[in-house]
């Protein structure tokens, strides 16, 4: 896939992340890793059930041992891994620990003992807790912002879905080895041996394919001198995650959502043959929550594209929880197999969700700390359930309840399931209610607009184009090249701007942005806003568009939901129905954004107009309202870091509106440039606002910004 079909394919387009070469790498590490993963734990697992003398209960009690022993490194183990998951070069952090784990199950046919097999446990899992959250912190770092629900959609699906093939593998293993000692008498080859064997060398052979990845940064995630001790660092990252209501809420949903359903897991037996169900109904409910959390992963995340992730995150994990009481409730196995798929699917929308935020609010330097940790609550909780579920079970009982002439018989196993969704349920909720990022806008309307796809009107004729950013992104650079480049082509342009690029719309934006103006009332500004919006829409883009020309605007609808809507303290929705009012809700095909953190932006031009003057706090709401209106739909964004070159960018956006010049007109001619008509007629004069701008003008990019 060439880079302009990559940047054009959808967001959740898995061959566009699979062609991004660096993550195509990792991603086949990781693969290579869980396969030896899934692989080491049959193995191990079967060599300690061979290892032993004593009977069944001795089996079963090596095989425990095992189990354990893979879960308790994780209370101490886990601090410990995020730590050196951020502080050590994490290129060569993946690398060793693949070939640690490679010595380590090719070590067990030589030492051939039980207590090896213990030990080799503990250390397996001990640098698995290193490796893998410095594989996740690594993630966002390989792939653009827009592409990371999918990136992590194959991650989270290559780890848990490799189960299968390393199964298979396996059982193909055993069988290849019982043929060989019948062809072969007397040669006693262990198919347990040749399992091990075969899984170190996927460990190798996962370190030769990362060893190549050079895109990962180098060096510590940590500056030098913000690097302290591991005890400190360890007591930061937890403070970090309990002191961020975000981090928080996203933490204990994610454990909550494994939790959810490890109770199921940890009572299905039970559970079915309370109901008089066998084998067939256990092996059903078991692979039940594995569907639905494989379908929620896959399909959850494009259902609702456009619908808040912070918001999905909440809300799908308290319906997982509320999934719970159909399982208690229902006394039949067909209709708990299908609540029980709907409550995986919500667990693996929470799931996915979660890994995808955490990917992008945690900074660099606290991210494999964080997701340290909730590996290590995730093993730790699925420990504590796996065993809390049955026992508590156990010590509720039966109970039976007489109604009049019915007789109604409950078992503990749907006693816990009941106590397991109020409790997921609280958890959901809270979560809810700490990430909600869309407050006074009613949830039924996001979902029935995200369930509809995405509201607006899209002209047939023409091509619409707006860039949007914060101060200083280059938007006003970004937007002359690109209407170089499509005059050269041939096609009719209308470079323009928000606010002032009509008669009307040049008075309006001399009252917003002139600081003689001083201070305004925030609905006062907004509706000076929305009618520039009307002015702008009504005489100039529409009219454009209809005759096929290719309009080019510099801030539109986002600038108004960014600046007014998570800037002021206005009520999202009324501004949203404000400004989309204006517009006569006509959307632009593709909108760029130009993402730049406020600290750079601000220092890229000099003097300042009232909206330029706000306090950073200001510009970083700005800043956080663009990108969340950009995850909500991104296969109609295209995110671009404005730090990078400028011919880079121009040449990404070029990629991205090819695909739509099948609406536009060719038209060869001389036109007067939008944005200088306003200033003309207002002014006689063919220079741009005072920020800089130089307008209707394609001799040479500026720095300066049409500000909203």
């Amino acid at each position: 896939m060439g880079d302009s079909q990559r940047t054009s394919a959808p967001a959740h387009s898995l061959g566009a992340v699979l062609s991004i070469r660096a993550f195509r790498r990792l991603w086949i590490g990781l693969g290579l890793s869980s396969l030896g993963d899934w692989l080491g734990l049959l193995a191990l697992t079967a060599y300690a059930a061979t290892a032993v003398d004593g009977g069944y209960a001795a089996e079963n009690f090596a095989i425990a041992g095992v189990l354990l022993l893979r879960v308790l490194p994780a209370v101490v183990i886990g601090p410990i891994g995020g730590y050196l998951a951020d502080h050590l070069d994490r290129r060569w952090n993946l690398v060793v620990g693949d070939v640690l784990r490679f010595g380590l199950f090719a070590s067990i046919p030589f030492v051939d003992t039980l207590w090896w097999v213990f030990v080799v446990t503990v250390l397996v899992e001990a640098v698995s807790l290193v490796w893998l959250p410095a594989k996740d912190a690594t993630v966002p770092n390989l792939v653009p912002r827009a592409r990371l629900e999918a990136a992590n959609q194959l991650s989270i699906a290559t780890t848990y879905g490799s189960a299968l093939p390393a199964a298979a593998l396996f059982t193909a293993l055993t069988l290849w080895t019982q043929q060989i000692d019948e062809i072969f008498a007397g040669l006693a080859v262990s198919s347990v041996d040749v399992a091990l064997s075969v899984n170190a060398l996927t460990y190798l052979i996962s370190g030769v394919v990362i060893v190549t990845l050079h895109e990962i940064p180098k060096g510590s995630a940590i500056s030098a001198e913000h690097r302290v001790s591991i005890w400190r660092t360890i007591v930061e990252g937890w403070a970090f995650v309990s002191g961020t209501p975000l981090v928080r809420g996203l933490v204990v949903g994610i454990v909550g959502a494994f939790g959810a359903a490890g109770v199921v897991i940890g009572l299905a037996r039970v559970h079915v043959t309370d109901l008089g169900g066998g084998d067939p109904a256990y092996g059903a409910m078991f692979g039940s929550v594995f569907l639905g959390l494989a379908l929620g992963m896959w399909l959850g995340p494009r259902l609702l594209s456009g619908f808040s992730r912070r918001r999905l995150f909440g809300l799908s994990l308290t319906m997982s929880g509320l999934w719970l009481v159909p399982v208690a409730l229902v006394p039949n196995l067909t209709l708990i197999a299908i609540a029980v798929v709907l409550l995986g699917f919500c667990g693996g929308v929470a799931w996915i969700t979660g890994y995808t935020l955490l990917g992008l609010e945690v900074e660099d330097s606290l991210r494999g700390r964080t997701f340290a940790f909730v590996q290590s609550m995730i093993r730790l909780v699925l420990a504590l359930v796996l065993a809390a579920a049955p026992a508590l079970s156990g010590l509720i009982g039966t109970h039976h309840f007489e109604l009049g002439d019915y007789s109604v018989h409950y078992h503990g196993a749907a006693i816990t399931f009941l106590v397991a969704a109020v409790v997921a349920a609280v958890v959901g909720v809270s979560s809810y209610r700490q990430m909600d990022d869309r407050p006074g806008v009613p949830l039924w309307r996001d979902l029935k607009s995200a369930v509809g796809g995405p509201r607006g009107d899209y002209a047939t004729t023409g091509v619409f184009v707006a860039l949007e950013g914060g101060e200083g992104a280059g938007k006003s650079t970004q937007s002359g090249l690109l209407e170089s480049w499509l005059r050269d082509l041939g096609y009719e342009v209308i470079r323009t701007h928000e606010p002032g690029d009509t008669p009307v719309g040049a008075k309006l934006r001399q009252i917003v942005l002139d600081p003689a103006t001083g201070a305004l009332s925030h609905r006062t500004e907004a509706l000076l806003y929305a009618a520039d919006k009307a002015e702008h829409v009504d005489t100039l883009i529409k009219p454009a568009l209809g005759r096929g020309a290719v309009v080019v605007t510099d801030r539109y609808v986002d600038s108004t939901l960014a600046y007014q809507g998570a800037g002021r303290d206005l009520r999202p929705d009324e501004i949203e129905n404000l400004a989309r009012w204006s517009t006569a809700d006509l959307r632009p095909h593709l909108t760029v954004l130009l993402d730049v953190a406020p600290g750079v932006g601000l220092t890229r031009f000099d003097g300042r107009d009232r909206l330029e003057a706000e306090p950073t706090e200001f510009h970083e709401r700005v800043r956080a309202g663009f990108l969340e209106l950009a995850e909500r739909q991104p296969d109609r964004y295209l995110i671009l870091d404005a730090a990078r070159p400028v011919d880079d960018i121009a040449a990404e956006i070029r990629a991205r509106v090819e695909p739509f010049l099948s609406a536009a007109r060719l038209h060869r001619g001389s036109h007067v440039p939008a944005t200088a008509r306003a200033t003309e007629q207002t002014t006689g004069q063919t220079t741009g606002p005072t920020t800089g701008q130089t307008t209707g003008q394609t001799t040479g990019p500026t720095t300066g910004d049409a500000h909203e």
